[in-house]
């Protein structure tokens, strides 16, 4: 375990300040997995183009041009 611990620390030592705040928030929800549960919900106003953006999608997907999950996967490399 001491071995992984310290590869953790590493990989932390190489991150950006930008990112370590993801990394503590997604430790801080492995902890403590009902914080996340109970967190407030943010909302965030859609602006014009992300509404467009949605309706698009929405739409495409009504037609079935939606990508399978499972090609997806594959497309990864992801096994089930």
């Amino acid at each position: 375990m001491a071995d992984t611990k310290e590869h953790a620390y590493e990989l932390i030592d190489r991150l950006p300040p930008t990112q370590l705040s993801a990394v503590v928030g997604l430790l801080e929800a492995m902890l403590d997995p009902f914080s996340l549960a109970n967190a407030p919900v943010e909302e965030e106003e859609l602006t014009p183009e992300t509404a467009a953006a949605l309706e698009r999608a929405r739409a495409s997907l009504a037609r079935g041009e939606g990508i399978p999950h499972e090609e997806i996967l594959r497309e990864f490399g992801v096994k089930k």
